[in-house]
């Protein structure tokens, strides 16, 4: 009797952990996607930069940084 009593206590702490660690998860993620979208809708309100040349710009920024540091 006692060694289930711990058992279901333990598993109540696991899961709580679990829990409280993906609520953190995503928590931080939707913090990031928002941040993410406010600097697009910044860049396209103030610099009419369009969402898609960010992203070619992050497609392209392993070459850009491997020519910055070969010194091309």
């Amino acid at each position: 009797m006692t060694v289930e009593i711990i058992t279901i206590v333990a598993a109540l702490i696991i899961s709580w952990l679990v829990f409280t660690a993906f609520i953190k998860i995503v928590k931080t993620s939707v913090q990031t996607a928002i941040t993410i979208a406010a600097i697009v809708l910044l860049l396209q309100l103030i610099f009419g930069i369009r969402s898609s040349q960010v992203i070619e710009q992050i497609i392209e920024l392993p070459r850009i940084i491997g020519d910055w540091f070969s010194g091309r």
